[in-house]
């Protein structure tokens, strides 16, 4: 980490500490849309941000902006602890498998976010190792192909191959087929959809899918799109670039790419769908989860209002969105129960 990126960093933790009242004062008026308010740590570090000079990675290169999201997740993330961590391969892909201190057995074969573009192991470890660590669950984090080099679909069947891969050596793995769950952020999300919905179809076992404000219409015409398309990190201008580096020369309504219009098929396994109030993505998680029920597939959905897109890789700072991520913990471990 360079110098300047640590007292970034150093700075972002002492903000997010303070008492509640302090950090009003410093993030200023309470930011109140869709009648829900923002959570005052979050608005602070998003003010942090700005007064820092931290840019959006959709306004630099691609592997700049690999580069940037890798260094916020390291200001906003830490290195959560975990019991053990060792790396694999999976169906030729990169994987590490993460144990608790204390497992209460299951495995949850977990995708990145990333916009289809972003992301890697790095970039979720220490979300991977919290979300673990506070579940009692394994955590197998599988990376995959990245537009714009490899559009779709590229990623998706990279994703529904270490599916495949995991059932076919659970046993190499010490994993129950009985207690598999798949589950993912944003664009890991919708490629935790995907395995669940060709696990479905193809009779493999997988017990729970969560679903942590998950991609789920290309087509993205929704109300929180529009209200959310600017200064809440993700931005439009994310979302455009991409679907011009995965979605490019596919009908974005494939459910390949939108689940949203995909035939859910019987048998699909229990979902628990996470979105935050002030994200783009929400409305289109939300639909998602309401196509479940009607289906017969049990669903648990939970907004978290006062949470932005990306809240899931904050677990080394703040109040606010720790305690969504424990919650989110828990219904993994429930979920796998």
């Amino acid at each position: 980490m360079r110098p300047i990126e640590r007292v970034k960093t150093w700075g972002l933790r002492v903000a997010l500490e303070l008492p509640p009242g302090v950090q009003r004062v410093l993030a200023g008026p309470e930011v109140v849309v869709d009648g829900a308010p923002l959570a005052v740590d979050t608005q602070l570090m998003l003010r942090l941000q700005r007064l820092t000079g931290e840019v959006g990675a959709e306004t630099l290169p691609i592997p700049e902006g690999r580069r940037v999201i890798r260094r916020h997740t390291r200001m906003s993330a830490g290195r959560a602890s975990v019991g053990d961590s060792r790396e694999l391969t999976v169906a030729g892909l990169a994987a590490r498998l993460y144990t608790p201190t204390l497992s209460r057995g299951g495995l949850l074969v977990f995708f990145h976010g990333g916009g289809f573009m972003y992301g890697d192991l790095e970039s979720h470890d220490a979300a991977c190792r919290f979300l673990a660590e506070h579940s009692g669950v394994r955590v197998l984090a599988v990376d995959y192909r990245l537009g714009p080099e490899q559009p779709f679909p590229a990623a998706y069947d990279d994703a529904v191959a270490a599916y495949r891969w995991v059932v076919e050596h659970a046993d190499e793995l010490d994993a129950d087929p009985a207690r598999l769950a798949v589950g993912g952020d944003s664009a890991g999300g919708n490629l935790a959809i995907g395995v669940a919905i060709e696990a479905a179809r193809a009779g493999l076992p997988l017990a729970f899918q969560l679903l942590v404000y998950p991609v789920t219409d290309a087509l993205r015409d929704t109300a929180s799109s529009r209200l959310f398309a600017d200064g809440f990190y993700l931005t439009k201008a994310f979302m455009d670039l991409a679907e011009v580096s995965y979605v490019v020369g596919t009908d974005p309504r494939d459910p390949g790419v939108s689940p949203a219009y995909a035939e859910l098929p019987a048998g699909l396994a229990p979902a628990y769908v996470a979105t935050a109030g002030f994200d783009p993505l929400r409305d289109e998680g939300e639909a998602y989860a309401d196509r479940l029920a009607p289906a017969g597939v049990p669903v648990q959905r939970r907004r978290f209002e006062s949470q932005i897109h990306g809240f899931f890789n904050v677990v080394g700072v703040g109040r606010s969105s720790r305690a969504a991520n424990t919650e989110i913990a828990a219904a993994l471990r429930a979920g796998l129960s």
